[in-house]
């Protein structure tokens, strides 16, 4: 499943102004509390959002090394503006949720809690060393829908915990609330559609957009892994099978795609057998050297 991971969300302190500004090396800067996030260039053409903690700096004498974690994909600077005022906003309403975090002695599905978040009386969220989610009471897991909810009351972190947010929208921020829609959208389809009586368009649910691409692709030839070859300059050698099928059994073929058209795509790059060339040449796979074919 793809969804939103609550793990992933940004929290700094209340009373977070943004202040906007560019770094020693042009970078777009915003300091939001006791963190500063970077627009940073990646290669072809694309950017990300990193951040560092309690750097007090000015902004325009920070620079690239001062930067570690990474927060995702980012389109451009408009959208790094936009995210980071919604990021203050966030903190805000954060601040004035009042939640409260506890040591609890308990087991959860991931393991013996180490922390955890006191959203209000049964709705705990719990970390562990390896993973976390929430524990919800008999009494509040019987709120969740019923397309939705887990019987043990526990709801995983990386996509689960958009559950809780739904059945309580006043315990989560607009912008925790805004991840939690897309996550049960992309996540579980069908049970968005009959919670809100409406069906998704194409483009909003990852989970049924590629549904849709393999029942539409079902009998072509879709790569399951590429490089660029060795042998052909400006080529891009790849493997394919029926449908995109990841078995030992499937039969596997490969093909020269131009490597300036060959991009993979949400789902996988698909076959054009009018275009790309069945290919037995010298491979550039070692799991291919030595074949015959």
């Amino acid at each position: 499943m793809t969804g939103g991971s609550l793990s992933k969300d940004l929290s700094t302190p209340d009373g977070s102004a943004v202040e906007f500004g560019r770094s020693a090396d042009g970078m777009p800067l915003a300091r939001v509390g006791d963190l500063v996030f970077a627009m940073v260039s990646a290669r072809d053409g694309q950017h990300f959002l990193a951040s560092a903690w309690r750097v007090s700096r000015p902004l325009e004498h920070l620079n690239r090394d001062d930067f570690y974690s990474h927060h995702g994909s980012v389109e451009d600077e408009a959208a790094f503006r936009v995210r980071m005022i919604e990021q203050a906003e966030h903190c805000r309403e954060l601040h004035a949720l009042a939640r409260q975090t506890a040591g609890v002695s308990c087991s959860t599905p991931w393991g013996p809690s180490q922390g955890a978040t006191i959203y209000v009386d049964g709705i705990v969220s719990h970390t562990t060393a390896s993973h976390g989610g929430f524990e919800l009471s008999a009494a509040r897991n019987a709120a969740a829908h019923p397309l939705l909810r887990i019987d043990d009351g526990f709801y995983e972190e990386d996509a689960a915990w958009a559950i809780v947010a739904l059945t309580f929208p006043q315990l989560f921020t607009r912008y925790e609330r805004k991840i939690a829609d897309r996550t049960v959208r992309d996540s579980w389809p069908e049970a968005w559609e009959a919670i809100h009586d409406r069906r998704l368009a194409p483009g909003a649910s990852h989970e049924k957009d590629g549904r849709e691409f393999q029942r539409q692709h079902a009998e072509d030839w879709i790569v399951i892994a590429a490089l660029r070859s060795d042998h052909h300059a400006g080529m891009t050698e790849v493997i394919a099978t029926i449908g995109g099928a990841r078995d030992a059994r499937a039969e596997e073929r490969r093909f020269l795609v131009r490597s300036d058209d060959y991009m993979a795509g949400r789902f996988g790059f698909v076959i054009d057998e009018t275009k790309h060339a069945a290919y037995n040449g010298p491979s550039s796979f070692a799991t291919w050297r030595g074949r015959a074919g």
